[in-house]
């Protein structure tokens, strides 16, 4: 027991203490927010595709894929979307809070957050499996999202230009290159393999840093609706989710991969995309924020309980 209690500490605690120092780089003012921003954008184009590419690169196909892990993360991910949708506008009567909710509750900081959290526990060299994953629940995220804001603004969603924008994005071109090295065999130089591998162990320290410098514990508006998304966010979803993956029988860094997806708070894009398409912003941020913060205790929580159950 207290060795599983130490395995959900240090997963949990490196990935944290990293979100503090950018609280308290935030607090010293070395970055205004504006500078912020535009370092977060860098990290994203620059250094997200080298991590997702040196997830996969090097794996064997049958270590990367998982079909039963795949399936069950798309039925899982439709479904959490499904039923928040069905929860949200039961309760919620305005449409621009609608779309930033539902959002809020199913798509989740699987990059920023899941992944270090899977490195942690499983070690940055079995990390093709949920490496892998990201091909598919980050497009999900972003049609899912882009239909649903879309839809709550009066719109119509353009299948063309989602498609475009997941083309475009970093981590699914990395992922990509990394997953058509495996059966083309593609052996980078020993010079260019020590890049990818420097890039990919910057991206994680400094997406977290970028996010407890964007933290803001100010400013809270409707609280109903804070209190729905996150406790949807954090305990409803995860609960179903990784029990659900218990009863299918998965095990290891596939079961490390689910807690990654579903167990993380919400994604830093949500504000970002509920600003864009007309959404309650206000609202998506305090979601981030306040999930955000209290991650650090239902993850542990999370992870601390399935590794007493022995699923990893």
């Amino acid at each position: 027991m207290f060795q599983n209690f130490i395995i959900a500490i240090e997963a949990v605690a490196p990935m944290f203490l990293t979100m503090l120092i950018g609280v308290f780089l935030k607090w010293r003012k070395m970055l205004t927010p504006a500078e912020v921003k535009k370092i977060n954008k860098f990290t994203f184009n620059v250094f997200y595709p080298f991590m997702t590419f040196s997830n996969i690169y090097g794996a064997e196909l049958g270590e990367a894929l998982d079909v039963k892990l795949l399936t069950y993360t798309v039925i899982m991910v439709l479904a959490v979307f499904l039923a928040a949708t069905a929860v949200v506008v039961a309760i919620e009567p305005s449409n621009r809070s609608r779309g930033a909710m539902i959002q809020a509750i199913y798509r989740s900081n699987f990059v920023i957050m899941g992944l270090p959290i899977a490195a942690n526990i499983c070690g940055q060299e079995n990390l093709a499996v949920t490496a892998l994953a990201v091909t598919v629940v980050v497009p999900m995220y972003n049609v899912l999202a882009v239909t649903i804001l879309e839809i709550f603004r009066g719109g119509k969603p353009d299948p063309v230009k989602i498609l475009k924008g997941i083309a475009k994005n970093p981590l699914i071109i990395g992922a990509l290159l990394g997953l058509a090295t495996i059966p083309l065999g593609i052996q980078l130089p020993g010079v260019v393999e020590k890049v990818v591998s420097s890039m990919n162990n910057v991206a994680s320290p400094m997406a977290l840093l970028i996010l407890g410098m964007s933290l803001d514990l100010k400013n809270f508006g409707e609280k109903r609706n804070l209190i729905v998304c996150v406790v949807g966010r954090l305990i409803v979803v995860p609960a179903i989710a990784l029990t659900g993956g218990l009863l299918l029988g998965l095990r290891g860094v596939a079961f490390v991969t689910l807690i990654a997806i579903f167990a993380s708070p919400t994604a830093v894009a949500s504000f970002t995309m509920a600003e864009q398409m007309d959404s309650d912003g206000p609202l998506a941020a305090n979601a981030v924020v306040v999930s955000s913060a209290l991650a650090s205790v239902t993850m542990f929580g999370w992870i601390f309980l399935f590794k007493c159950l022995g699923m990893f």
